[in-house]
């Protein structure tokens, strides 16, 4: 079993900075993101996982209420700052597609996977916000489908810089002269429709080769990218026969790229209320929920669903059916929502809450048994590779799960009591990428610099 934490503010839960275990000075402390990375590496997780955005979330309100969101550092730069501190935990930061270039994209996280010594892993995000646009100069955010055109084109081009220097092109030979072997360096010579670049990378090849590839999307477009590029897919299903069909057809479309199923690790998201009786959990759960402002609540579940209003429903009734218009766009956030409005029970006050709460990550609550019972039956039933843990309220949740629930999982045979190997593609148990101009000399470039 693999185990991801995710690191998101000061918790998972949108009202966790309000609950009094919540780390209330930590927003811009490194201090607080380097601990969080160490407990993470104390119960041997396979990596400490950061999220990013390039602007400031939209709210009715003038006042933003998510924690979650604001302020965001930088996640390399924290990363960067937890590698001295740290030993074996993988370090997985975010950087978008969409408003980045691959060139500069792909020396940092060669960077990171160099000076960490094989921790580095890259999170490949489309971004989703309309400010984001602003925010580099354009009048309105590119559309879904183009996103994905421009993330293969970026990642193509990534991976052929950091292909870009062969094993043992870096000599430093001090009695010969010869700092590299010019004929185990290549050009890449990318043309395409958003990107042109020459290359070579200014960096030797990465301890992994590649930092290891993070891809969340689930609509039909994001399916297909993670199916092609992604080792690791975070994803977030509320119960477990959709996360077993999920699994099973990613497996079914990375075949189709001459894909290993083995190639992939498929971890959903999963935030955990542990308490010392279930009641004791339950309560816990309540008590955030509580933090949320109704309004709040509900414009979060209006905005995943595609800005249906809710004005005038019944909140203790089901949702009601959205209208045709609201089911033509691709989402699958929303998805993920009609299908947490379909479980028994479910309200739309509930509904506001959960997807508020957590945003449609599946809740674990209970004893740290329970949680472990849980984890337990989606991997063993094929629903998960592994998991994202999202403690709804930082630091103290991330380090209730490494003391009470990983030694039980442990004790039971499914998650590792020490670290085998020194990278993360060693904990994933993912074999390095083959560096395509050692596999087919004939795709070598002699860079026009020379």
């Amino acid at each position: 079993m693999n185990l991801l934490a995710f690191i998101m503010q000061t918790g998972g839960h949108i009202a966790g900075w309000r609950h009094p275990l919540a780390t209330d000075s930590a927003l811009c402390n490194v201090d607080y993101f380097v601990s969080c990375a160490q407990t993470a590496e104390r119960g041997k997780f396979d990596a400490v996982f950061f999220a990013d955005s390039l602007g400031y979330p939209a709210s009715r309100s003038a006042e933003t209420f998510e924690g979650q969101e604001t302020p965001k550092l930088d996640p390399l730069l924290l990363l960067s700052a937890a590698v001295p501190l740290t030993q074996r935990v993988g370090l997985i930061g975010t950087a978008s597609t969409t408003y980045n270039e691959p060139y500069p994209t792909a020396r940092r996280f060669a960077t990171l996977d160099h000076i960490s010594r094989g921790r580095a892993g890259w999170n490949i995000v489309t971004s989703t916000m309309e400010n984001e646009a602003h925010n580099h100069g354009l009048e309105r955010h590119m559309g879904h489908a183009e996103r994905y055109q421009r993330a293969t084109e970026f990642v193509d081009a990534a991976r052929k810089l950091w292909d870009s220097w062969q094993s043992g092109a870096l000599l430093a030979d001090q009695d010969s002269g010869r700092y590299t072997d010019a004929s185990r360096i290549s050009a890449v010579n990318h043309s395409g429709e958003h990107f042109t670049i020459a290359g070579p990378l200014n960096l030797p090849r990465t301890p992994q080769g590649h930092p290891v590839l993070v891809q969340a999307g689930a609509s039909a477009d994001g399916k297909a990218f993670a199916a092609r590029y992604a080792e690791v897919i975070f994803t977030s299903h509320p119960a477990i026969d959709s996360a077993i069909g999920f699994r099973r057809e990613m497996h079914e479309r990375a075949a189709a790229f001459g894909r290993s199923k083995d190639a992939i690790k498929v971890l959903p998201a999963i935030t955990p209320y542990i308490g010392r009786s279930r009641e004791e959990a339950q309560a816990f759960k309540q008590e955030l929920d509580e933090l949320i402002p109704l309004p709040i609540a509900l414009e979060k579940l209006e905005t995943l669903l595609g800005g249906f209003d809710l004005t005038g429903h019944d909140l203790e009734g089901p949702l009601p059916a959205l209208p045709p218009e609201y089911l033509e766009v691709q989402s699958s956030t929303r998805d993920r929502v009609l299908e947490a409005a379909g479980q028994e029970g479910a309200t739309v006050r509930k509904l506001a809450y959960q997807v508020a709460g957590g945003r449609t990550s599946s809740a674990a609550i209970g004893t740290a048994e329970d949680v472990a019972d849980l984890l337990s039956e989606w991997y063993e039933a094929g629903a998960a590779d592994g998991f994202i843990i999202s403690p709804p309220v930082l630091a103290s949740g991330l380090e209730t799960f490494v003391d009470q629930v990983v030694p039980i999982l442990q004790a039971r045979g499914l998650f590792r009591k020490d670290y085998a190997g020194e990278t993360l593609r060693d904990h994933l148990g993912l074999e390095a990428p083959a560096n395509r101009y050692e596999k087919d000399p004939q795709l070598r470039i002699r860079p026009e610099i020379w």
